[in-house]
C-alpha cells in the first residue's frame, strides 16, 4: 500500500451522486431533472412520483450520503490523510455543477471522483462523466479555471465492498428460522438494464451477452456466496436477479425480475430466500420501495419467508477501501509501481475509461477518461 498519507496529486475527492428529493415538493421538479429531454408529461411523473410519496417525498439516498461524507471524513483525518471530501449530486441539490464551481474557488486543481455506483454500465459509469463534461463545460463558459478531474476505478470486488455484504447475508439468514435457514435461497439483486445497454458495457472487450455489467455482478455473486459456505458451513444455492425495470416494454431488459424470481423459487419448493441487493451502495428509494415494499408483499402474499441483506451504506470498512482507492490512484498518477486489491476472476478494472467504454444512445462529450475533451 503506498503512503498513507500522500494523496499527490489530488488536492480534492469528490463524492458523485444520484440525488433525491428531501420533501413532496421536491419530487416531480426531482424527476424532471432525471427525465429532462425524454418529454414525459408531468401528469406521468406524478404517478411514478407515487413510489416517493409513500414515503413523504423523502428520498433516504441523501442522508445516506450525508453519512457517507461523514465516514469519510473521518477516516481520513483517522489516517493521517489531508484530502477534503465535497459532495454533488446529478439530479438534486447539491449539484454537481455547483460543487465544482465551489472546488474551484476553494482552490482545487485536481480532483478525484467516487461515483455511488461500483461497475461498469452507461448509466453506472459513463453518464457521471458526461454529467462531469456538462459542469466542467458551465465553469468554461463562466471563465473559470477547470479544475483535473479523473475518476476512481470500479470498486465492485474490492475487501471494502464486499466484506460488508457478506456479513449481511450471513446475518439475514440467521434471522431466519431454523427449520428453513439450511435450505434458504440467495437472490443478489441489481438494476436492470436494457440488455443492448448491458452487452455494450464495461471495455470493447467485454462486450457480449451481458457486457461487463453481468459479468462483475455474477462475480460479486460467486464471492459472497463462496464466503458464506466458507463462513456458516452451507452452501446456499443463488442466482442473479434484476429490479426496477422501466421504459418502454417491447425493449428488452435483463431478467429475471425480483418478483417474478420470488414466485418460481416458491414453486420450486425453495423453504426461505435472501434478497442481497449487491447493485446498490446504500438502502435508497429503488431498495425501499422495490425490495422492502414490493418484493416483501410478494412473499408475504406467497409465504415465502424471506429476508433482505443490507447494503454498505456508510461501513467504515467500505470508507477505508476508498482511502485506499484513493492511495491507489494518487500512486499510479505519480508512476509508482502497485498491486490494485482487488478479489475474484476478474481483477482490478481499468483506472482510466478507455474510448468506446459503455457507450450512450448518442455520443456525448464525457470528462475523466481517454475519451475526454478535458484532457
Amino acid at each position: 500500500m503506498p503512503d498513507a498519507r500522500d494523496a499527490t496529486p489530488y488536492d480534492a475527492l469528490l463524492l458523485l451522486s444520484f440525488g433525491g428529493p428531501e420533501g413532496p415538493d421536491d419530487v416531480v421538479p426531482f424527476l424532471e431533472n432525471v427525465t429532462r429531454g425524454r418529454g414525459i408529461p408531468k401528469e406521468r411523473l406524478k404517478e411514478v412520483g407515487q413510489h416517493y410519496f409513500l414515503f413523504g417525498g423523502v428520498s433516504p439516498i441523501n442522508d445516506q450520503n450525508r453519512a457517507l461524507l461523514d465516514a469519510l471524513r473521518k477516516d481520513f483525518a483517522g489516517h493521517g490523510l489531508d484530502l477534503p471530501v465535497y459532495w454533488g449530486n446529478r439530479n438534486w441539490a447539491p449539484y454537481l455543477t455547483d460543487t465544482l464551481r465551489e472546488m474551484v474557488r476553494d482552490g482545487r486543481r485536481r480532483v478525484l471522483v467516487l461515483a455511488t455506483s461500483a461497475y461498469a454500465s452507461y448509466s453506472g459509469c459513463r453518464q457521471y462523466r458526461e454529467n462531469l463534461a456538462d459542469a466542467l463545460a458551465t465553469l468554461e463558459a463562466e471563465g473559470l479555471e477547470l479544475p483535473e478531474i479523473d475518476k476512481l476505478r470500479h470498486y465492485f470486488n474490492h475487501p471494502g465492498f464486499l466484506e460488508p455484504m457478506i456479513d449481511g447475508v450471513i446475518r439475514s439468514l440467521a434471522e431466519l428460522d431454523e427449520d428453513v435457514r439450511d435450505g434458504a435461497h440467495i437472490a443478489f439483486s441489481t438494476h436492470s438494464i436494457p440488455t443492448a445497454a448491458a452487452d455494450t458495457s464495461g471495455t470493447v472487450d467485454d462486450h457480449g451477452d451481458g457486457g461487463a455489467y453481468v459479468k462483475q455482478h455474477l462475480d460479486v455473486a460467486q464471492l459472497i456466496a463462496d464466503a458464506v459456505r466458507e463462513r456458516t458451513g452451507v452452501d446456499h444455492p443463488w442466482q442473479l436477479v434484476y429490479q426496477s425495470r422501466s421504459g418502454a416494454p417491447h425493449i428488452p431488459w435483463l431478467e429475471p425480475d425480483i418478483c417474478d424470481h420470488l414466485e418460481e423459487r416458491h414453486a420450486a419448493g425453495v423453504p426461505a430466500v435472501v434478497i442481497a441487493p449487491i447493485g446498490f451502495v446504500s438502502d435508497h428509494m429503488e431498495v425501499l420501495y422495490d425490495l422492502d415494499t414490493e418484493a416483501k408483499a410478494k412473499a408475504e402474499e406467497l409465504g415465502l419467508p424471506m429476508r433482505r441483506s443490507a447494503t454498505v451504506g456508510a461501513d467504515p470498512r467500505f470508507a477505508a477501501a476508498v482511502r485506499e482507492l484513493v492511495l491507489e490512484r494518487a500512486a499510479v498518477e505519480r508512476g509508482q509501481e502497485i498491486t490494485p486489491c482487488a478479489l475474484g476472476s476478474l481483477g482490478a478494472s481499468h483506472h482510466l475509461c478507455p474510448v468506446g467504454c459503455c457507450p450512450g444512445r448518442a455520443p456525448r462529450p464525457a470528462a475523466a477518461g481517454a475519451d475526454s475533451p478535458y484532457a
